[in-house]
This record gives C-alpha cells, sequence and structure tokens, in this order.
C-alpha cells in the first residue's frame, strides 16, 4: 500500500449519545501538556489503551440503541488480539447492520491494490461491503443499503499521506456529513510519532493516494486528522460538516514522542508490505521507490527497508553511507524478490537500518538515496496514465524536477520548510496529545 502504477485506482465530551467517557474528543482539544524529549519505559506515564480499548471497558454501552456500521480491518484489536467486531457482536444490545472493508479487505487478505469483494463473514454472519476505492457517492450509496446510523472507524493508519485509509476515512466522513449520520473514531497511536514533515500536496495531484492538501508525514492520530478533516475540509467537499456529530474516542497514556514498543499497543500489520513499526519509521520516505525501476523490497522480508536492482552496486550504500545522514546506517544487501518489481531476479543495493529514530529523518533520506540512484544507468521515472508516480506520492512535480536538474539534499529539503510550519500551524487547533 499504496498500490503500484499497474493497480493504480487506489476538550469536552461531544452529545449524541457518546457521553461519560473521559477519553471521548470532539470540537476542541483536552488540554494536555505537550512532552519533551525521548520518553523510556522507565518513565511512562503508564500503558497507552487505544480508543477501542475505552470503549471495550465500557462493554461498548454508548451506542446501544444505534444501527452500526463498522470501518475496520485486522488491526482493530484489542489488547487480548480480538477484534472489534467480533467483541461488539456479544453485546446483544447492539445492531451492527454493516461492515466496511477498505484496500486489503476487512480480515486482510488482499494484497497491495485489492479487496475482498462483498460478502457475509464467516465469523459473526455480518455483511462485509467492499469499499476500497470508494468515493464519497459510493460510501453514501453503502450507508444507505445498510441502513447505519453511526459509523465507526477503527484502523491502525501508517503516519503518510500515500497510506490509503485515511482517504477512506475523509470519504467515508465526507458520506456521513453530507447524510446527517454520526461518526465515531476508535484513536489509536501514530506509529512513527508526532512530528510534520515533507512537501505538501499541490492542486492538479489529487489521487487515490492524496485527495486533500496535508504533508507527506502528517504527525497526527486518525483522531486528529479526523477533526482536521471536519475543520478544514468537509464544508467545502459537501456544504456542512460533522460537527457535533463527529466523536473522537481518543487514546490515554500516550505522547507523540513514543515509539510504538513503549505503547504496550499490539501491532497487527495494517497491510500486508507493513509487518512492522519499523516498517512504517521508513516506509513514508522509501515509497518513492515505488515511483523508478527500483524494487522497494516488496516481495522480501523487509519491504521498505531493502532497496535495490540489478543496476546498483556495492558503492550505493558506500555513498549513502558517506553522506552521513542522521539516525541511519545502510548494509550492503543482495536479495531476490518474489513478486513485484525484478521478480526471481538478484538486486544489489541496501538494507536501511534506523540507528536512531528520533533523529532519523525519513522523508530526507529517501531524497538522498534519490539523488545517488540516478548516478545509475536505466534509472527512469515511472508513469501510472499520464501522471509520474513520484508526482502523485510526492504531491507535485516539484520533487522529481529538483531531482532531474540536479538539485542537493538540503536545498529540496529547504524548499519544503515554509510551507511545513504553515502546515503545522493549520493543525494545532485539532491536535488531542500536546502541541508539537
Amino acid at each position: 500500500m499504496p498500490t503500484t502504477p499497474s493497480g493504480f485506482g487506489r476538550r469536552a465530551v461531544l452529545a449524541g449519545g457518546l457521553g461519560g467517557i473521559a477519553a471521548v474528543a470532539g470540537g476542541s482539544a483536552l488540554p494536555m501538556a505537550a512532552s519533551a524529549g525521548p520518553i523510556s519505559p522507565a518513565n511512562w506515564p503508564g500503558r497507552v489503551r487505544t480508543g477501542a480499548e475505552v470503549a471495550a471497558a465500557a462493554n461498548w454501552s454508548m451506542f446501544t440503541g444505534q444501527k452500526l456500521g463498522v470501518i475496520s480491518n485486522p488491526t482493530g484489536v484489542l489488547p487480548d488480539y480480538s477484534h472489534i467486531v467480533d467483541s461488539m457482536v456479544t453485546n446483544k444490545n447492539l445492531t451492527i447492520t454493516g461492515v466496511f472493508g477498505p484496500e486489503h479487505g476487512f480480515r486482510g487478505s488482499a494484497q497491495a491494490g485489492g479487496s475482498e469483494g462483498t460478502g457475509t463473514d464467516a465469523r459473526t454472519g455480518l455483511t462485509v461491503y467492499d469499499a476500497y476505492g470508494a468515493n464519497i457517492a459510493k460510501f453514501q450509496a453503502l450507508f444507505d443499503k445498510s441502513g447505519v446510523e453511526t459509523v465507526i472507524f477503527d484502523i491502525q493508519d501508517a503516519g503518510a499521506r500515500f497510506y490509503t485509509y485515511i482517504w477512506t476515512l475523509y470519504n467515508a466522513m465526507a458520506a456521513a456529513a453530507a447524510s446527517g449520520r454520526k461518526f465515531v473514531v476508535l484513536d489509536r497511536p501514530n506509529p512513527i510519532g508526532g512530528q510534520a514533515d515533507g512537501p505538501l500536496m499541490r492542486p492538479g495531484f489529487t489521487s487515490g493516494v492524496g485527495l486533500k492538501a496535508i504533508v507527506q508525514r502528517h504527525g497526527m492520530t486518525v483522531g486528529e486528522l479526523a477533526r482536521f478533516y471536519d475543520g478544514e475540509f468537509l464544508q467545502a467537499e459537501v456544504g456542512k460538516k460533522l460537527g457535533k456529530n463527529l466523536t473522537v474516542i481518543r487514546c490515554t497514556g500516550w505522547q507523540p514522542n513514543m515509539l510504538p514498543d513503549q505503547t504496550g499497543v499490539p501491532w497487527v500489520p495494517p497491510s500486508p508490505n507493513m509487518p512492522t513499526p519499523q516498517t512504517a519509521q521508513v516506509y513514508v520516505g522509501t515509497c518513492y521507490f515505488e515511483a523508478v525501476p527500483i524494487s522497494e523490497g516488496r516481495g522480501t522480508t523487509r519491504p521498505f527497508e531493502f532497496i535495490g536492482s540489478p543496476d546498483l552496486d556495492y558503492k550505493y550504500g558506500d555513498r549513502l553511507n558517506a553522506r552521513n545522514l542522521p539516525g541511519v546506517r545502510f548494509r550492503e544487501a543482495y536479495f531476490v524478490p518474489t513478486f513485484s518489481d525484478h521478480v526471481n531476479q538478484t538486486c544489489a543495493g541496501v538494507e536501511l537500518t534506523v540507528t536512531d529514530p528520533h533523529r532519523y529523518r525519513a522523508i530526507e533520506t529517501a531524497v538522498a538515496m534519490l539523488v545517488e540512484a540516478r548516478r545509475y544507468p536505466n534509472f527512469s521515472w515511472v508513469h501510472t496514465g499520464s501522471q509520474y508516480w513520484l508526482d502523485l506520492l510526492s504531491g507535485s512535480d516539484r520533487l522529481r524536477t529538483q531531482l532531474d536538474s540536479g538539485m542537493e539534499v538540503a536545498d529540496i529539503v529547504a524548499s519544503w520548510q515554509s510551507e511545513l510550519a504553515a502546515f503545522n500551524r493549520q493543525r494545532a487547533p485539532y491536535l488531542l496529545y500536546g502541541h508539537r
């Protein structure tokens, strides 16, 4: 996720029956002190509880008497790894009228660019509707068909603009706003933290991997993103906001500079090529390699950490290490992808290892990797339809033209700093877990 071009297509408690839960947030943020510096397990504020765990602790009682639709995938789990839908169906006071599966499907059996289709879930007997690639109109039709009154969203994000689940969230929210339905986000930590980074998407470059103008590493949880969408985009999109019909059941104990292994929150791969939280750390940068004829490690045990092709050699890693990029080292590596780019061919390149996640800058690192990759023969830009895939991933044609002109990494990174600063100011009112 996202698909490769061949598969492209891809604070007070609010009113509305969800009162009485301390972790609920809506129109304005609960005050919380900003954290400073790395957090170690020795000085945690306590184990992090997701929004799903908070709701389950109350036996889902806040949803009694409503016709519920759940947008989720295998990541919607409780601390014992049971799925929220499997938990909810045991409460006889709840009525679930439909489940909606995003890219990869509700139970996660489909590869990138695929879905499980519409059918009956074997475990629960519920109807699961195929929502991969659903636009606002399709979501409205699905909500109407299922009879849902309150939509619940619980999916683990990876923190990147081009990870499609956040646009499933957006379209579902817009459909709910347009039709007067309630929308509830069960929040989860952002696995790559609360810092925003990277270029802003520009007009003319919207796609299934970027519908609205946010930066490449948005630095928000899905709950914060939902509040941001509601405050910044929905009025213009569908003529109204969700407003009090939006509720975020927030995490407790999470701080934006926590690493995933400090939270105690179970990690379930949100897509087949996102096996670990460490994958997410690098993915927000190395996904750029989908846009060139170089393997991004799909079809290996280290997707987005292995980068290579038959045209690269050991000098690639040497040149990257010579740059002394912060928080990362490159090991000379050889691998044979079992699918995707260069399938069954020996690829030379690197294994990227994050040595200090608090210093590591994923997007800057990926830009440096592209600069060095351009030294090799057969380097080119992959097209999807009439556009370059890198333009859609990075949000404009600026990065590609900068690289083609021979611009150095520091100047490329400097080119997006003013828009990044503006984005940080824009998102500040919607943050739930401290300013950053």
